[in-house]
């Protein structure tokens, strides 16, 4: 079935107080990826990731206390349920009015509401190397595109460009080893720190490397809104090419209409994320939220259609007077990239980034996982390794280029790291965040991918340096302090080399 052919997704959403549909969805997807993408331990995945994805609209303790989960390895699908006695109704109302101070509505109705529904079940399904979907509400699993293999190629752990494994010959660089081995040792023997995987890349090597139990280099984990940068660089290789222009207005068949405000949207806009398209985040007030939930979160909740979601939002904005971020902005990077790749290059976009960018590098452990239509939710569902993420790093690092050869077209790097007019705090750039306003403890010229839950690909240029963290979303609330304590750590046993 086409695009085209295929009914609205948006049609099953509704308004809703405490959307548990929506919520449950998310858990289940997110738990069917961490057993089928990413091989871990489905109990250590539940407590770790799934009830905590999207913070589960705070409602995480609430749900561990009533929601249950069943893996079929055979059908390779998840389910999760919530059996809705009025206790179970009256715990989750009660968790989301205290996570909602001020937001009122009719709780008596609402607990009604959920007691006669019983039972409620959502589901998730692996498809294979375009991960997991959210199964429909009426439990149609059909998809709407032809899955296809990726292949890969070697493990990522197989090696690094020009080191060997052998220890340095130097005293002073052995020394700084051990002294980031012993940061990263002290950071995860701290068991409120919920780091999974972290390695430190300077001077274009490994120096040091470390995961936690359960998790190995090769093991792909949930990397969140860090797909937004890996998109910006896939639209980069387009504008590369020839194919995408940044100051053209935006490709989408949906804006070409006469009169649509949205035709003056740009390449540029969406990059910046300056689009201007209405999209409420869970930074706006509760009571602005439509079906319960920020339409920001709107493609990790439902079996939608992401293309028809993100380029169907009406402007709210002139384009580039208002930076702030969206995930529509990415999705419709997203939706520009697939058709470009597709009706312009003759290409596969499911395996176009592999091809033409992973395998360049090396990386053989990420995962872009798609919606029912075959687009790329990568505003937040994918997958990678550590080693993956510290490889695209050096990539922008070395502005572009690797082991001498140009990947990035030249200037990209700088690019994405310029500042973006519309943002006032300066904190934004194309598809990538600034560190300038000093949240982290690194320099200020430090440039990052950022995912939910303290993911983090970090790029130091004044200290040739890249640093990977990858984390499990349980410890969202204080991943920025305990990622700044083991940064201090790393860098501390930096700056003793750099002194000797």
């Amino acid at each position: 079935m086409s695009d085209s052919q295929s009914p609205s997704s948006m049609s099953v959403l509704h308004d809703a107080v405490v959307p548990i549909e929506m919520l449950l969805a998310t858990v289940a997807k997110v738990l069917c990826s961490a057993v089928f993408v990413s091989g871990r331990d489905p109990e250590e995945a539940f407590r770790h990731s799934a009830l905590w994805a999207l913070k589960a609209q705070l409602l995480p303790d609430a749900f561990s206390r009533h929601a249950r989960w069943q893996v079929d390895r055979a059908d390779a699908r998840v389910d999760i349920t919530v059996d809705f006695t009025r206790v179970a109704a009256a715990d989750l109302i009660a968790v989301h009015r205290a996570a909602h101070p001020g937001f009122e509505a009719d709780w008596a109705g609402e607990t009604a509401r959920l007691v006669s529904l019983g039972s409620v079940t959502r589901s998730a399904q692996f498809t294979g190397d375009q991960g997991s979907i959210i199964v429909p509400r009426d439990g149609d699993r059909r998809l709407h595109f032809e899955p296809c293999p990726v292949r890969r190629g070697p493990a990522s752990s197989a090696g690094w460009p020009g080191q060997t494994g052998a220890e340095p010959g130097d005293e002073a660089s052995r020394r700084t080893r051990a002294g980031i081995a012993k940061a990263l040792d002290d950071a995860f023997a701290d068991p409120e720190a919920f780091h999974a995987a972290v390695v430190v890349v300077h001077g274009g090597q490994i120096v040091g490397e470390r995961y936690a139990n359960g998790i190995g280099p090769d093991m792909p984990l949930e990397s969140w809104s860090m797909g937004k940068s890996v998109m910006g660089t896939l639209i980069g290789l387009l504008v590369g090419r020839g194919a995408l222009e940044l100051d053209a207005r935006a490709p989408i068949a949906a804006w070409d209409t006469p009169g649509d405000p949205r035709r003056a949207i740009t390449l540029r806009h969406l990059l910046n994320m300056s689009s201007g398209l209405r999209c409420t985040g869970q930074d706006d007030a509760r009571g602005t939220w439509r079906y319960g939930v920020p339409e920001h979160f709107l493609p990790y909740c439902e079996a939608l259609n992401v293309a028809e979601y993100a380029t169907g939002r009406p402007l709210e904005f002139p384009p580039d007077t208002v930076g702030r971020y969206r995930n529509c902005d990415p999705l419709s990077l997203a939706t520009i990239f697939h058709d470009t790749v597709r009706d312009r290059l003759g290409g596969n976009p499911l395996t176009w980034p592999q091809i033409q960018l992973f395998d360049k590098l090396g990386m053989r452990g990420l995962v872009l996982e798609t919606d029912r239509w075959g687009h790329f939710i990568v505003s937040g569902f994918d997958y990678g390794t550590a080693r993956d993420w510290a490889r695209i790093g050096l990539l922008y690092l070395r502005d572009g280029m690797w082991e001498g050869k140009r990947v990035l077209p030249a200037g990209w790097a700088a690019f994405a790291r310029a500042p973006a007019p519309a943002w006032k705090n300066r904190e934004y750039g194309a598809q990538m965040w600034l560190n300038s306003m000093n949240e982290l403890a690194l320099p200020p010229d430090t440039f990052y991918f950022a995912g939910g839950g303290g993911q983090y690909v970090l790029v130091v240029p004044s200290a040739d340096l890249v640093i990977v963290r990858m984390g499990f979303t349980r410890g969202w609330e204080g991943a920025k302090a305990k990622v700044n304590t083991m940064l201090k750590g790393v860098t501390a046993a930096l700056a003793k080399k750099a002194t000797r």
